[in-house]
């Protein structure tokens, strides 16, 4: 026995026991109790109807319920807690669908139906047995030794719903755990399965790995059961290292790893570790041999930034803000680094800084982390180099007001001025003046722009369209 604190537990065994029926807590709460992890999702099985003790709940609690006829559940919110409701079921499953037929069942069934013997154990809510642990697959012990295994044989488990295999892989990367051989293996049997699985429940899966502590664990597993390949091809296609002449380029998947690792350590922004993701992801593309050189990428940077849209597509990805900024950091990334190898001019930081705008900071963490070199030496010029460049960014952003900036002459104000109709010659002297501001030639000032712009006027504007 265990004791269940919270007093909402014992408010819906209450409720259980006047309706008649046995509630449980079971999966991830449970699992996380004996974890010391927080976990605000609770998921309660009942033996009948889990909608009845879901309405009920709510009128007592005065909360708002969700029903949702089709899957037999119900959740409420109750206070930073979310409770869903479900009656207690067994599944079978058609080969070509993860939608399971449902049939009610036993709390038996139920457990029987769950991902991984961590996740089948469950605490009795009912007054005769409150906060008992039920746990018919020895949950306990594989949590103790930080193992993942299925309850069933893991063959039928992962053919039946093959997203348990990408969840697996999370679950394992999110918690540290081991994958138990025999259950690994059944991943890499049943991988070409992950094929009817829906590619936004993927990329969920994915977007919780990507925000674990250490997300390179999760790539690493997918690449070895040989998920990867079948999930993020681009990704795969990182792999590897080519030698010609004696030289060889570093394996870029190993090193985006090491870049995503990095930035993890540095921020819980998920879009931020996207990039850091896709930095590189057009290298296959744009790997040359040259003579003179060796291995070269070039362009890699404007390649990777217009793969992110395809990426993102093809992902169920959101085709928003969040994608064009992952696509900035992707085609700046190489920037911060070109500065930090040369010595930083005012004209340089200022173009870096209008082209980032508020994703300066992003970047530079981005770029920090793709500092990977095991030349300690080197690391640490680059990242003293970083701190020039950083102290340099923030002059000029205080000088010069440059981050987001626009120009204070607009092509509204040059067609006003010279009568001139939309055309090529307005644009022409508007970027002549914003490349002036960016050159330092002049400062972001309407007087000095306003002079600059009836200079310009007087050799770019033809007589005869002066008014």
């Amino acid at each position: 026995m265990i004791q269940l604190n919270n007093s909402i537990f014992r408010t819906i065994g209450e409720i259980a026991d006047e309706q008649g029926v046995k509630a449980y807590v079971i999966g991830g709460f449970v699992r996380d109790y004996y974890l010391h992890r927080e976990c605000k999702d609770i998921d309660v099985v009942v033996i009948g109807s889990g909608i009845a003790i879901a309405e009920i709940l709510a009128e007592k609690v005065k909360s708002k319920v969700s029903i949702f006829k089709n899957f037999g559940t119900a959740m409420l919110r109750y206070k930073d807690m979310e409770i869903e409701f479900v009656g207690a079921r067994k599944e079978s499953y058609r080969k070509d669908s993860r939608k399971p037929v449902v049939e009610d069942g036993t709390l038996e069934d139920d457990q029987n139906r769950r991902d991984f013997t961590v996740n089948a154990m469950a605490f009795a809510l009912n007054k005769e047995n409150y906060g008992e642990l039920l746990d018919p697959f020895k949950g306990m012990k594989d949590l103790d030794a930080g193992i993942l295994r299925t309850p069933l044989d893991p063959d039928i488990t992962f053919s039946d719903d093959p997203l348990r295999m990408i969840r697996a892989v999370r679950f394992a990367t999110q918690l540290d755990f081991e994958i138990a051989p025999e259950t690994f293996e059944a991943i890499k049997r049943n991988r070409e399965r992950i094929s009817i699985v829906s590619k936004e429940r993927i990329t969920t899966e994915l977007d919780k790995i990507i925000m674990s502590k250490k997300p390179s664990k999760g790539f690493l597993l997918f690449d070895k059961c040989g998920l990867l390949e079948l999930i993020f091809p681009e990704l795969s296609a990182l792999k590897g290292v080519e030698v010609i002449k004696g030289k060889a380029h570093k394996d870029n998947f190993f090193h985006t790893l090491k870049v995503l690792d990095n930035v993890a350590e540095k921020s819980d922004e998920l879009w931020l570790r996207w990039a850091a993701l896709l930095h590189d992801i057009a290298k296959p593309r744009t790997k040359a041999w040259e003579e003179s050189i060796g291995w070269t990428f070039h362009g890699h940077e404007v390649v990777g930034a217009k793969m992110v849209k395809n990426i993102f597509r093809s992902m169920k990805l959101p085709m928003n803000e969040k994608m064009k900024y992952v696509q900035k950091l992707v085609l700046l990334h190489l920037r911060p680094i070109a500065l930090s190898q040369e010595e930083v001019t005012d004209s340089a930081v200022r173009r870096l800084l209008f082209e980032a705008g508020d994703d300066i900071d992003d970047l530079m963490t981005l770029c920090e982390a793709d500092i990977t070199s095991g030349n300690n030496a080197k690391v640490r010029i680059y990242m003293r180099n970083f701190e020039v460049v950083r102290t340099k960014l923030k002059e000029i952003e205080e000088k010069d007001r440059i981050r987001n900036f626009q120009p204070p002459i607009d092509g509204g104000l040059i067609m006003k001025t010279y009568n001139l109709p939309p055309c090529s010659i307005v644009g022409e002297i508007k970027s002549a003046i914003k490349e002036a501001i960016l050159d330092g030639k002049i400062e972001n000032d309407y007087e000095q722009a306003y002079a600059l712009m009836e200079k310009l006027a007087e050799t770019m504007i033809p007589k005869e369209l002066k008014s």
